[in-house]
């Protein structure tokens, strides 16, 4: 007896241990070091935030803000995010941040205040949020800044260029959603408050007749515009001659310009079927989302538009976009390459050629002045390299557009960009999931594969490494609690639509527990759930005694569960900080989000029970899961009972109930569907003619009733009984 509860023991003494470890993040622990124990004005450091400020004015009733003066200077402008924008992180409340913004629209600094993601709080630690933060500082939102890892050493850190962030591994979508309120209120802020921010005259283009020209008249008429950079301008811009560059150590043709570029704005038919052909263009601009832009760039000479090593469907590093000041996006759409012949009488041959889309969010006006922007990066050498700007100024003809008034006040939606971000991963996930609700209707015939085996262990693999690893779709007891407090609230659908993965399998997964309970989910979704079958695995091929928990105590610690969960989600409306915290005796975010790269507590907590899972198959799912034990909660009103039963199960036939690992089969042969994950060997078993009982007895008495010449009856018929 004191093997089970040795290893039941040690769990709850590491619970208790990493519950008392993790650290407790009061306010000023949450806020970035600096800004602690700082003076407070309206319980906000604005003194921290303005150093040099002399005076605050107090929070302004049109915008809550907070002027900053240096005697009668105006330093810049402060706020709180939540009460400009209160979009809900992942953890289904704001991420409270102080914003300081200087009039020329540079960031002052960005700090939090309070939040309550827990992959900062309990995981990566608040530095890593606080380092995030940093990187604002001084950055103009003039600039277009990237969440992501940088695909050169250069970030373009000029006025209106392209500013590349690093982002946060493991808590992608929380970054994300930072990066998204702190541009947003600062724009709001700008143009409200700071001069040269306001919002451009917005235009449509002219819907008219479309008449054929070849390529001088599309220039001739500005429709298409040319741009060449000679090697001279290139030179005197540098400082130096381009053969002192490695890129130019070969002989240069001192007549061939350093790039002759084209480009044009490929919305206007009159443009797009003239240069492509009415056939290809439809077809181009039927890969774009109806509000986005398209344009389209070809360049010869030296020194291309982009690299030689570009990577398609990416931001170039070479080119930008800039109108009314602000940098707008623009990313390769990876057009095949039947797409990409320009077919206009007259049209010259470029080398490199690109369709770039606007997205639609990025507020883009086809009517306005824009200014493409050539970024030329020159190593010297391994050290030095030299760096130049040249400015192609464009604006759309009017005789192919009018002025008109556009509500731009509403973007596309931060969670609509994270599903596009995020598509492969969803098709991906969506037809694994077709495979397994397949495979369980047809749980029968699938069942007498020889290949089931494979495929179990092949689907575990793909949930572990996929599902897990990859794609981050972890369910936790944490999406509860966000769920309860949405409800309180006031339910916002947008917050659970802000992963897509993690959303998906939660619908799935909801709808199953009416139809096979908890099984889908715990036997076959679960990444946690795969790493323990994995364990168990390893421990038989290790030759670990595997211990069989007696049925009055297994019955008796499958309760253990329940309340866990019950005390958790109470706890969560009395503190949702210390629910947070206890929540972690799931070692979900450890072993799957984290990969095991965390304090020691919380490692040696996830490897105990993988290490005791070894012994007693899936221990933590049985007596400890909260997770498992609301589900199986909801289950409790699922409408089918679908697992096969014979009248031989149970009376007397004990063959699934010594096999079924989890013991979610009782002597009766009746199935605990609060306990069972489905992983369907009860099935195999009934229908292997050499491991059920049943059927190992009637051939018995076939063979027996052959030899005396007497027909017989196959004694025991399938039925319902559960």
């Amino acid at each position: 007896m004191h093997r089970v509860f040795l290893p039941l023991f040690l769990a709850a003494q590491l619970c208790l241990f990493f519950a008392h470890s993790a650290p407790v993040y009061a306010n000023n622990e949450v806020m970035s070091p600096e800004y602690a124990g700082k003076p407070l004005i309206d319980g906000l450091p604005l003194q921290a935030l303005f150093a040099k400020a002399t005076r605050f004015g107090g929070k302004q009733t049109d915008l809550p803000v907070y002027p900053a003066y240096q005697l009668d200077e105006l330093l810049g402008y402060a706020w709180l995010s939540d009460e400009i924008n209160d979009l809900a992180g992942f953890a289904g409340k704001p991420i409270r941040l102080l914003i300081g913004l200087r009039p020329d629209g540079s960031f002052q600094d960005v700090t939090v205040i309070d939040h309550h993601e827990p992959v900062f709080l309990h995981g990566l630690g608040n530095e890593a949020m606080h380092e995030f933060l940093a990187q604002y500082r001084d950055r103009s939102i003039r600039n277009q800044i990237i969440v992501g890892s940088a695909q050169n050493s250069q970030l373009s850190s000029n006025e209106g260029g392209t500013v590349i962030f690093d982002g946060v591994t493991k808590a992608t979508i929380s970054v994300m959603i930072i990066n998204d309120v702190v541009l947003s209120t600062a724009l709001q802020v700008a143009r409200a408050r700071l001069d040269g921010f306001a919002l451009p005259t917005q235009s449509r283009l002219v819907d008219k007749p479309i008449t054929t020209q070849d390529w001088n008249a599309l220039v001739g008429d500005q429709l298409i515009h040319t741009w060449t950079v000679p090697q001279a301008s290139v030179e005197q811009e540098l400082g130096r001659a381009l053969d002192q560059y490695p890129e130019f150590t070969d002989e240069i043709d001192t007549g061939e310009p350093f790039i002759d570029l084209a480009y044009a704005y490929l919305n206007s038919p009159q443009v797009g079927i003239n240069l492509l052909g009415k056939a290809r263009y439809q077809a181009l601009m039927a890969r774009i989302t109806p509000g986005d832009h398209l344009l389209w760039v070809g360049s010869n000479g030296l020194y291309p538009h982009v690299e030689p090593d570009y990577t398609p469907a990416t931001v170039p590093s070479r080119l930008s976009l800039d109108q009314g000041g602000l940098s707008v996006e623009i990313r390769d759409i990876n057009a095949p390459s039947e797409l990409n012949k320009i077919t206009t009488h007259g049209a010259p041959s470029y080398e490199a050629t690109h369709f770039f889309r606007i997205k639609g969010s990025a507020g883009f006006d086809p009517g306005s002045p824009i200014d493409l922007k050539l970024h030329v990066h020159l190593p010297r050498n391994h050290l030095l390299s030299d760096d130049a700007t040249f400015t192609s100024h464009y604006q759309l003809p009017t005789s192919e557009w009018e002025a008109v008034t556009i509500d731009t006040s509403k973007p596309m939606p931060l969670w609509m960009k994270l599903w596009l971000d995020r598509w492969v991963s969803v098709c991906i996930l969506l037809v694994g999931l077709v495979v397994l609700i397949v495979s369980f209707i047809k749980q029968d015939s699938f069942s007498r594969s020889r290949h089931f085996h494979l495929f179990r262990w092949g689907y575990l693999t793909f949930t572990l490494f996929f599902i897990g690893f990859y794609a981050q779709g972890q369910l936790s007891v944490v999406n509860i609690f966000t769920l309860f407090h949405s409800l309180k609230d006031g339910f916002d659908l947008s917050i659970f639509l802000l992963d897509p993965v993690i959303f998906i399998l939660w619908i799935v997964t909801f709808v199953s527990l009416f139809i096979w309970g908890r099984g889908l989910f715990c036997g076959w979704l679960c990444p946690f759930g795969a790493l323990q079958e994995m364990a168990s695995w390893l421990g038989k091929k290790l030759k670990c005694k595997q211990i069989r928990v007696p049925d009055k105590l297994h019955r008796t610690l499958i309760y253990l569960k329940y309340p866990i969960i019950g005390g958790l989600v109470a706890l969560s409306f009395y503190s949702l900080t210390w629910a947070e915290k206890l929540s972690e005796v799931e070692p979900f975010k450890t072993s799957i989000t984290l990969l095991f790269v965390r304090h020691w507590p919380f490692i040696v907590y996830a490897v105990g029970l993988l290490v005791v899972g070894m012994f007693i198959h899936k221990f933590y799912c049985r007596y400890l899961c909260p997770l498992g034990a609301g589900l199986a909660a909801i289950g409790l009103l699922r409408r089918f009972e679908l697992l096969k039963r014979v009248d031989f199960c149970g009376t007397p036939c004990q063959t699934c109930h010594h096999r079924c690992e989890i013991k979610a089969i009782k002597k009766s042969g009746e199935i605990d569907y609060n306990e069972c994950i489905q992983c369907l060997e009860c099935i195999v078993i009934l229908n292997d003619d050499e491991q059920c009982v049943d059927k190992l007895l009637t051939r018995k008495q076939q063979k027996k009733a052959a030899a005396q010449q007497i027909p017989i009856v196959q004694a025991h018929q399938p039925s319902t009984k559960i």
